[in-house]
């Protein structure tokens, strides 16, 4: 199945710098894509994209035969980036998992602990 890899997709170069994936759904058919983009002109905007399938092999949208973004409206590109980054995060090997894989070292939930308590008389001794 065509896939194009959303890191990849840099268009318009005349606009946008670079991209950091929010969401990437993979090589499976209807595959779509959310990323922060970081534009020349020093904004960000949330953009969307499908990555490819058999009737669009360089997915949607596409420019002069390029693929392209397309950006979110920003009354809800932050509801957008917020679903996106929780689906990333619940995957498996997501940042959820590495939290509950770390709640569950009982040795090492010790010592960040103690090394939360060691903070905390640090920031004390600064108030005298």
């Amino acid at each position: 199945m065509p896939y194009v890899d959303p890191k990849i997709v840099l268009s318009p170069r005349s606009v946008i710098q670079s991209v950091h994936i929010l969401h990437d759904a993979g090589r499976v058919p209807a595959s779509w894509s959310v990323a922060l983009l970081n534009c020349r002109d020093g904004t960000q905007h949330i953009g969307f994209r499908w990555n490819g399938d058999e009737d669009s092999k360089i997915g949607n949208p596409q420019s002069h035969g390029k693929p392209t973004w397309a950006i979110v409206p920003d009354k809800i590109a932050d509801a957008v980036r917020e679903v996106a980054e929780g689906l990333d995060n619940d995957r498996e090997g997501g940042l959820r998992a590495g939290y509950q894989a770390m709640a569950a070292d009982s040795e090492r939930e010790a010592a960040a602990d103690e090394w939360c308590e060691g903070l905390i008389s640090d920031a004390a001794d600064q108030t005298r």
